[in-house]
């Protein structure tokens, strides 16, 4: 792994022990292995990858946005450093096939990891590669059981179609698949395990769980100097980070902004959202349908059990990222730039970003409550979202496999008449739907340490019972 370590210097390693002992299993097991990995941008997919080659005899390359054989000659130069058979650097110009031919030959038997990372970029180049690992899985690598090929992507839509999709040239060639999603809040809170439970709650309303973000964020500091540091100060690393995503990947990023200043307001249909931008309806459908493949836009329904129609879906931002920018950076770059990160945090962001924490206080509670079930012993399965209708909005709703409902009010800021939320959460329960008459469990998730455990049927959480 010497060009690995000499290229890429590795940065502290936290978390991914489930997914690290995933891809050893693939490894150490008999035979070859076909492992398409993929996930949003910035979710730790390439730190994993290379902490799973550490020690390994391997191959890693990173594709980008250049010509065949550029990257091909790249690829050779890495198998050489990484393989230390310092001839494959001197090999002329070929073509992918013999390529990735030579280098299994030079294996001599021996197991060998070849990590073909931005998968999308390589294909973009070489729109027949694909077919060529097909060929090679097929007649050759399949049957030597020495090769354990990672095709990794940032795009998920992509990776879906192209590699694990029906009419890929290699569906149903993989013998696994990685789905590498953002920390949930307790892994999160690991990156910061000095600040208290609620500013690791305001960390996570900021950064998710996505590791880069995390890792910009000093534990030792407030949480409002790092906005003020990570937001709101030009030359920070995560000023422009949503700028970078966006043009990374899409075209015409003007409409992308558009309809991401629009769900950055709130929960949004798509009628909604080209009745405000002036976008063509059957345009939004797309914009929005590219954001969902890329991890940073969610669809959302609400919940009654039944499934739910096409009219009834809704948008949201599922990056929180890209929720704190596109409502407090974006619409007010001049403003942040004359004022400074102090005053623009004063001016802009401080007197709503409780509101801010609040709504994305709700998501941590629905991850949260599924952790609550398996704490408590529920088996059955269980999907968490919320509900809305003309008269209602519901938080929290928990659909259980057992016949089980669970709605649920989520509380950041002080909850001051225990009695009065109680009764909040009884007449939204009256107004639910419920359309199979399964019984209903009541809760009211909070910041704060409520009184007592239970009031009138309703069970009362803190933010430190939840995790």
């Amino acid at each position: 792994m010497k060009w690995v370590w000499q290229c890429f210097p590795m940065k502290a390693f936290v978390g991914r022990a489930m997914e690290l002992g995933v891809l050893e299993g693939a490894y150490a097991g008999e035979g070859s292995a076909f492992f398409p990995v993929y996930g949003r941008r910035r979710v730790g997919k390439t730190e994993l990858l290379l902490k799973f080659l550490e020690g390994k005899r391997s191959v890693f390359y990173l594709g980008k946005q250049a010509d065949e054989g550029y990257q091909v000659g790249e690829f050779l130069e890495a198998a050489a450093a990484g393989m230390e058979e310092p001839l494959l650097a001197e090999i002329g110009e070929v073509g992918w096939k013999r390529a990735l031919e030579l280098v299994v030959a030079q294996a001599k038997g021996e197991k060998l990891v070849i990590v073909l990372d931005e998968f999308q970029w390589i294909v973009g180049a070489s729109p027949g590669l694909p077919s060529i690992l097909q060929e090679l899985w097929d007649r050759k690598w399949s049957k030597a059981g020495n090769v354990m090929l990672v095709l990794c992507g940032s795009y998920m839509g992509f990776m879906e179609r192209e590699v694990l999709g029906k009419k890929s040239p290699l569906f149903g060639r993989r013998t696994g698949q990685m789905l590498v999603e953002p920390f949930g809040f307790r892994e999160a809170a690991g990156f910061h395990p000095k600040l208290s439970r609620a500013d690791q709650a305001r960390v996570w309303a900021l950064c998710g769980g996505v590791p880069f973000y995390l890792k910009q964020f000093d534990g030792g500091r407030s949480v409002a100097w790092n906005i003020q540091t990570n937001f709101l100060t030009p030359h920070a690393a995560l000023f422009r980070e949503a700028d970078f995503l966006l043009r990374e990947e899409l075209r015409e990023v003007e409409h992308y902004h558009a309809v991401l200043m629009e769900l950055a307001t709130g929960v949004k249909s798509a009628a909604e959202i080209s009745r405000a931008t002036g976008i063509a309806t059957g345009t939004t459908h797309y914009y929005l349908k590219t954001l969902v493949e890329l991890g940073y836009v969610g669809r959302r329904y609400p919940m009654t059990g039944k499934l739910p129609t096409a009219r009834s879906v809704r948008f949201a931002l599922a990056d929180p990222l890209l929720q704190f920018w596109f409502r407090y950076g974006f619409p007010n770059l001049s403003k942040i730039t004359q004022l400074g990160g102090a005053q623009a945090y004063s001016q802009l962001v401080a007197p709503s970003v409780e509101s801010f924490y609040g709504a994305r206080f709700e998501q941590l509670c629905r991850e949260a409550l599924l952790e609550v079930y398996v704490r408590e012993g529920v088996s059955a399965g269980a999907e968490v979202g919320e509900y809305w209708d003309k008269s209602v909005q519901v938080d929290l709703v928990g659909v259980r496999d057992d016949g089980w409902i669970d709605l649920g009010e989520c509380k950041w800021g002080t909850v001051r008449s225990w009695p009065a939320v109680v009764r909040e959460v009884e007449e939204k329960a009256d107004r639910y739907p419920n359309p199979k008459g399964r019984s209903l469990g009541r809760w009211v998730f909070t910041r704060q340490r409520p009184p007592k455990k239970e009031r009138d049927g309703v069970r009362l959480l803190g933010l430190e019972e939840l995790y």
